[in-house]
């Protein structure tokens, strides 16, 4: 090989080389520049006036949606600066589509958790749900997972496709709550335990005389006594005030009413 033949592969290498290099730099600077700019588009997004009108849970949907699809614009972008064909990532897409969908099942699952989540709405950002064996207050909820959280202070990722697989128990749905409680009683007193129930719920401010007056029953015999229910309604947020109030004021009340507990329950044995 001459001296000319190598001069010009070196040429076209340095050629080729300046060319790459010259597209890996551009394709940095729109990846830098395009998330400064995505940024910058979701936050004049999150100070839209009609979105701030928008349910806490569809604004949190929506924003993600728009964050996942910028990143899609800007990675198409960046693979058409580097000069790969489109048609053929296309064409590598659709021969690798069983592959991508059998990895992509928890997460396609998830996604359309969160789209029925959306559509059905069972709870909202903010309220006291009990689901996927977690309680808590739902703080955020995304295209694939929501999260809680607990009144521990825990934070619990939860993935929608779970939410939809099970019950969800949402405790903060409505305006009002019932207070259910049970005493076990000796039941030497049934008409004198059930009046002393009543005169507590009855005096308690925050228990509420609608949709129902406060009930007190015996419910069930036990050895040596009665079980007692003690039912009042309340507004949903005075719901754990209304029920540790009345746990610390029936068996007061019981106990100078001289209620007591049930009488324990002895076994003779006879010796022949």
């Amino acid at each position: 090989m001459d001296t000319g033949t190598i001069s010009a592969w070196t040429a076209k290498l340095i050629d080729l080389g300046s060319d790459v290099g010259c597209k890996i730099i551009l394709a940095l600077l729109i990846f830098i520049i395009g998330r400064i700019i995505i940024k910058k588009i979701l936050k004049v997004l999150g100070k839209i006036k009609a979105l701030e009108k928008i349910d806490a849970a569809v604004r949190s949907f929506m924003m993600n949606f728009f964050k996942i699809a910028l990143y899609v614009v800007l990675v198409i972008s960046i693979i058409g600066v580097l000069g790969v064909p489109m048609a053929s990532i296309i064409t590598v897409l659709a021969t690798c589509g069983l592959a991508i969908g059998m990895a992509l099942q928890g997460a396609l699952a998830n996604l359309a958790g969160g789209i029925m989540l959306l559509i059905f709405r069972p709870f909202s950002i903010g309220d006291y749900v009990s689901a996927a064996e977690t309680e808590g207050t739902v703080k955020e909820m995304n295209l694939f997972y929501t999260v809680i959280s607990t009144v521990d202070n825990q934070t619990v990722t939860i993935p929608n496709g779970n939410l939809m697989a099970g019950n969800i128990t949402n405790l903060t749905k409505e305006d009002l709550r019932r207070v259910d409680l049970t005493f076990n009683l000796s039941g030497s007193d049934l008409e004198g335990a059930r009046k002393v129930m009543l005169d507590q719920m009855n005096a308690n401010e925050k228990v509420l005389k609608e949709p129902g007056e406060p009930v007190a029953e015996p419910v069930e015999g036990i050895p040596g006594g009665m079980a007692f229910t003690a039912r009042a309604w309340t507004k949903t947020e005075d719901y754990w005030d209304v029920y540790f109030d009345l746990m610390k004021s029936i068996p007061k009340a019981l106990g100078e009413a001289g209620i007591g507990g049930p009488m324990p329950a002895y076994h003779i044995v006879q010796d022949k």
